[in-house]
């Protein structure tokens, strides 16, 4: 298990996977953690764009290792590239474990590219503001 810590910054979004979110395996679902991956994604990219945004394209997707019932998860979001109505956001998925004698180890389990698109009340693409 390669260990490492988490970043610095506050998390863009924390959860704790429950037992319905696992396989026949006892893993989490890849699916849960993509949802919490686009909604992850979709905080940053609403920040930046300071309205709706929606996803278009999950461009990069690499699994690393499994989660289980009882990790922390840990997503961090940061736009990458911000186009004239899309913007990239890159996500790092962290696993905090437990173990019965108190510590903790810390590993990456997912990384993510996905892009969104500005749109307005009519639905329909919309310049991201300026910085």
């Amino acid at each position: 298990m390669d260990r490492e810590p988490l970043p610095s910054q506050s998390p863009t979004l924390r959860v704790a996977p429950m037992p319905a979110d696992t396989n026949v395996a006892g893993d989490i679902f890849g699916g849960w953690i993509l949802s919490q991956i686009d909604i992850a994604g979709s905080v940053a990219a609403h920040r930046r764009a300071r309205g709706r945004v929606i996803t278009v394209a999950v461009n990069a997707v690499q699994f690393h290792q499994p989660v289980f019932v009882g990790d922390l998860v840990s997503l961090y979001a940061e736009v990458t590239r911000v186009g004239r109505t899309s913007l990239t956001v890159e996500v790092a998925v962290y696993a905090e474990r437990f173990r019965d004698d108190h510590e903790s180890a810390c590993v990456r389990v997912t990384q993510a590219t996905l892009t969104y698109v500005a749109i307005g009340a009519d639905r329909r693409p919309r310049p991201v503001p300026p910085d």
